[in-house]
């Protein structure tokens, strides 16, 4: 396996072992909608790259909206330049050997992220633990964060095809941020690469003509950035706009980093939070935050499925219904596509674009990325695309969310609920 580069050594390290967002200044965040304008602005990127390109990503599909991205990579890699692609090896399953196919011609290598070989690997430990993440970053200049996979917004995997393109976001983003995002690129890269030729490399290392130094090049590839103090809330209202934080979950030091950047938001409300999310199964500190802000006067809206891909799921999220509904919390169904889009917005100048649910797949499990963005300019644009979402949802009334058996079918989700995150390793309280 080749020494692998550092996405670029100008950025700002921003490390992955700190447990709090840590914001930077001068960032430009723009706001992508779906796949139709994300797509584009991926390809004019990796067209123009002279060095590397690193993508992680959950779902790489065949459709002809996501074959337009491989064959930039294709071409990028044509040209010489340097190809990273990690894919989940669940959510991109179907779809693995077209695309290390059409990579391998190109001269290119495809990581696959726990891999599934037959059945027998479902009962290895960890392998509900998946990679999640939809991140890009190209010549360590121009990077791409948000909840879209690379499929065609209508398409979906368990329905087929729509009419209506479905609801996501995604962020173009340039500027220290983006230390973050590289960061966690070759950290991610490196550890299911290294997972999968680990004998290789010892091998390689054996027959080094000086295996001390291939030892510490080996060591310093697998190192992430070393923590820092994130800065105070006056430090960052001095930064220079946009002010942005790359946030990740992960399963080592960070498992509740994305929850705890939403829940200090949250407490921290004063006008508003509305927060748009396909799959929501909170805990109970998560739930409490939300309560509290209601209750203290903070309109709070949530935006969920109106129209199911997995009935479970928006059966876990109903069964919460009640319980905020009678605090103050004001629920929406959205029904003209499918809902993707994990994103909030708080007061002013708080928002949140990325891929972690809020739920115990995303907050608990799953690798996961966000970016925090604190700047009135960009928290106005997304909190525009939010009510007009609002207003196409369809309100949920708490005659709706009580019912005879409403404390049983709650009751019976907790269950389950604890069930699953036992059997996935997931500890602590949730």
């Amino acid at each position: 396996m080749a020494a692998v580069p550092l996405p670029d050594a100008a950025l700002e390290p921003a490390p992955l072992l700190s447990r709090r967002a840590r914001f930077s200044g001068g960032n430009r965040v723009e706001l992508l909608r779906g796949g139709a304008e994300l797509f584009p602005a991926m390809q004019a990127a990796i067209a123009a790259a002279q060095r590397e390109v690193w993508i992680a990503c959950y779902i790489f599909h065949d459709d002809a909206a996501a074959l337009t991205v491989l064959d930039a990579l294709c071409a990028a890699a044509a040209r010489g330049v340097r190809l990273y692609v990690v894919v989940d090896g669940f959510g991109s399953f179907d779809t693995l050997p077209a695309l290390r196919a059409r990579l391998a011609a190109a001269g290119a290598e495809l990581a696959v992220f726990r891999p599934l070989r037959g059945w027998w690997s479902w009962v290895q430990p960890g392998q509900l633990r998946r990679l999640h993440l939809k991140l890009a970053l190209v010549d360590g200049a121009c990077g791409f964060v948000g909840g879209i996979n690379l499929i065609d917004d209508r398409y979906d995997a368990q329905h087929g095809w729509t009419e209506a393109p479905r609801l996501d976001y995604a962020v173009r983003l340039q500027g220290p941020v983006l230390g973050g995002v590289a960061d966690a690129l070759r950290a991610v890269w490196m550890r299911t690469s290294v997972g999968r030729a680990w004998r290789q490399e010892l091998l390689a290392l054996a027959r080094a003509p000086q295996p001390v130094k291939e030892a510490g090049r080996l060591l310093r590839e697998l190192r992430v950035a070393e923590p820092r103090r994130a800065p105070g809330a006056a430090a960052v209202a001095r930064m220079p706009p946009q002010r942005a934080a790359f946030v990740v979950r992960d399963n080592v030091r960070q498992r509740r980093s994305i929850e705890r950047s939403y829940i200090e938001a949250i407490h921290r409300a004063r006008e508003r939070v509305d927060l748009v999310c396909p799959y929501f199964y909170p805990g109970r500190s998560f739930r409490r935050a939300l309560r509290k802000a209601a209750e203290r006067g903070v309109r709070v809206r949530l935006l969920m499925q109106g129209i199911w891909d997995y009935r479970t799921a928006a059966l876990a999220a109903r069964a919460l219904y009640a319980e905020l509904l009678g605090r103050g919390v004001r629920i929406y169904e959205y029904t003209p596509a499918f809902l993707h889009a994990k994103v909030a917005v708080v007061d002013t100048d708080w928002a949140t674009v990325g891929s972690s649910n809020i739920d115990p797949l995303s907050l608990l499990l799953n690798l996961e990325a966000n970016v925090v963005v604190r700047d009135e300019a960009f928290a106005a644009a997304l909190a525009g695309e939010l009510d007009a979402a609002f207003a196409a949802a369809r309100e949920v009334t708490a005659a709706e969310a009580g019912g005879r058996f409403h404390r049983l079918r709650r009751s019976l989700v907790a269950w389950a609920a604890r069930l699953f995150l036992r059997v996935a390793g997931a500890t602590g309280r949730y």
